[in-house]
């Protein structure tokens, strides 16, 4: 993804021996281990609804560079996350020789998948070369780097957390007031809603999806606390924080909206009932008495929570398959079968934690400047300072 300051890379396919992710532009002497990062990995892998492959891999990551007696160096970090699964495709996923006896390609592409696309794209007429990279497998390296980013902006008092508001239609009610108490609340739900009581209710949902072999959607809010004034700029449009935001949620796979604050509701209302006034109070500054707005205006942050919301498609592969095409014989048939999770938004919301983690992380390093914590940490003293007396 490209990003002004930070930079990273993804690499590996779904049943391959493994992922890698490169991160560069993580400042020295951040204080920082593997279970940082399994922790977050651990995260990512719960959820009911998800399939047989989350009872195969259990997430470790293996640091290769750029971190030495528990401290970053300034330099690249290189990670690896190995794929248990790949034992049982070796034969498969292997890089030299040929395929195995009796393989057969993979020639039905999923409609609402990569497959076909990818195929004419890349000129594949074995669509498993394009579904392996295309997988959500690959959202496990962008955690890894995102418990990075995590654990910088903490440095800084910056907290990220995130809950599903609906799932297979289902919205949930009975909500904490605060995001943090909701944030806390999805914790402690299979489903990551911000209220456990309804759990029940929303995995006979899913367990009905499963019996029809339907997959389902659904809607995650993701927000960061405490994250100061000014960061991101109004002067190009790709220096909007909003954008970056938006582009960055939207990557991920099976996305199909982002809107930040109250997004397209605004369309429907008058500008009284949208903008969020001002206000100022001694020994707190200024503040926002609504934040409608979702943190940012102008493409700027303006001290409130940035609050996001994404909406994430129903997984491709059904198990009862819709129609399509034979890329070989042009026959319609049924669309290949792939073992799939019945529903992945919970899932989804700690990957969508981790991306919004990589772009805050970026702006802020933006904003600041600086190759260590501790030249960083005095720039954001004099910055805050700088803050409360404006």
């Amino acid at each position: 993804m490209s990003l002004k300051v930070l930079r990273f890379l993804t690499a590996g396919e779904s049943h391959g021996k493994g992922l890698v992710a490169i991160v560069e532009g993580i400042p020295a002497n951040l204080e920082l281990n593997p279970e940082d990062i399994n922790r977050e990995l651990a995260r990512r892998q719960k959820g009911y609804g998800r399939g047989g492959r989350m009872k195969i891999e259990k997430d470790k990551v293996e640091i290769i560079s750029g971190i030495r007696f528990g401290k970053t160096l300034g330099s690249p970090i290189a990670m690896a996350i190995w794929n248990r699964d790949y034992e049982n495709w070796k034969e498969r996923m292997a890089v030299e020789g040929k395929a195995p006896e009796g393989y057969k390609p993979f020639t039905r592409p999923r409609p609402g998948h990569a497959d076909l696309a990818g195929g004419i794209k890349y000129n594949q007429r074995d669509l498993r070369n394009i579904l392996e990279r295309s997988s959500a497998r690959e959202t496990a390296a962008r955690v890894a780097v995102g418990a990075i980013c995590k654990k910088f902006l903490s440095e800084f008092g910056i907290k990220i957390g995130s809950y599903v508001r609906v799932l297979g239609g289902y919205r949930v009610k009975d909500m904490p007031l605060d995001l943090w108490s909701r944030h806390l609340k999805a914790e402690q739900s299979e489903v990551r809603i911000p209220n456990p009581l309804e759990d029940n209710f929303v995995k006979a949902i899913i367990d009905k999806a499963k019996e029809k072999g339907e997959t389902l959607g659904g809607i995650i809010e993701v927000f960061a606390l405490n994250v100061p004034p000014g960061l991101g700029s109004h002067i190009q449009w790709d220096k909007r924080l909003d954008g970056r935001i938006a582009q960055a949620l939207m990557s991920i796979q099976a996305i199909k909206g982002v809107e930040i604050g109250s997004g397209f509701e605004t369309g429907f209302l008058p500008g009284s009932k949208v903008m969020d006034e001002i206000g100022w109070k001694e020994n707190k500054g200024y503040f926002r008495y609504t934040n409608r707005l979702g943190g940012l205006e102008g493409g700027i942050t303006n001290g409130e929570p940035i609050v996001v919301k994404v909406a994430m498609k129903p997984i491709p592969t059904l198990m009862s398959p819709l129609r399509s095409v034979d890329i070989n014989s042009k026959e319609e048939v049924k669309a290949m079968k792939e073992r799939s999770d019945v529903t992945a938004v919970p899932a989804a919301s700690v990957v969508a934690e981790a991306m919004l983690a990589i772009v805050l992380a970026d702006a802020l390093l933006e904003k600041l400047g600086g190759d260590f914590m501790e030249e960083i940490k005095e720039r954001f003293k004099l910055y805050m300072e700088y803050i409360k007396s404006f």
